[in-house]
């Protein structure tokens, strides 16, 4: 009985060839000494080869197992006093994770863009949140999964209101990583307030 170095695999042929794999024929073509006849190879070879393919892939499996049995998990820390209760100085995931990255929202009308709550912060940043949650679980996530937060705001003077708000909005959950920044000015006039944020959940 003989082997046929092609692609595909099929039955025996007649009790005279069988087809394997073309990678096992490359593999042939590469390591094997015996190259008489290119197209055949001896059943005993060919025993050799399938071992070692098998040896191969088993070590493969046991080097990428681990990775995919690794469960998501995430972790927040603090490090500073200051910080405690106000946000995580860092998060830390692990595990196979989809991440979600959410564009700056503000209190823009979702239909044609206008401000709402114009001259009011704490509404404008009430609304803002609000739309960030929404966002989250259009694609499966929620405010307790965040992983880093950065707001904008036109006026540093509204640091308290934007904590309040962040209270509000977070109540018991974990307090993400947060960067606030003062800017001259966001991208629509009468816009007060924006934050971004990026989320991590389970893959699946």
């Amino acid at each position: 009985m003989r082997l046929s170095l092609s692609r595909g695999l099929d039955s025996f042929n007649g009790g005279e060839a069988l087809k394997v794999p073309h990678f096992l024929g490359r593999w042939h073509d590469l390591c094997c000494t015996r190259r008489a006849n290119p197209q055949f190879l001896p059943a005993q070879g060919a025993v050799m080869l399938i071992r070692a393919a098998t040896a191969l892939l088993t070590l493969i499996s046991m080097s990428v197992s681990p990775a995919f049995s690794q469960q998501f998990e995430k972790k927040n820390y603090n490090y500073s006093k200051f910080a405690t209760g106000a946000f995580s100085e860092a998060v830390v995931v692990t595990g196979p994770a989809k991440t979600i990255y959410l564009a700056g929202i503000g209190s823009e009308d979702p239909d044609n863009g206008s401000i709402h709550h114009k001259d009011n912060f704490l509404e404008q940043c009430r609304m803002s949140w609000a739309k960030v949650k929404k966002a989250l679980e259009a694609n499966g996530a929620t405010l307790a999964d965040i992983v880093k937060a950065t707001s904008y705001v036109t006026d540093v003077r509204y640091r308290e209101e934007m904590r309040k708000c962040r209270e509000e909005t977070f109540k018991d959950l974990p307090l993400p990583p947060h960067t606030f920044l003062n800017v001259v000015q966001l991208a629509r006039p009468g816009m007060m307030f924006e934050v971004d944020v990026v989320a991590a959940v389970a893959a699946k």
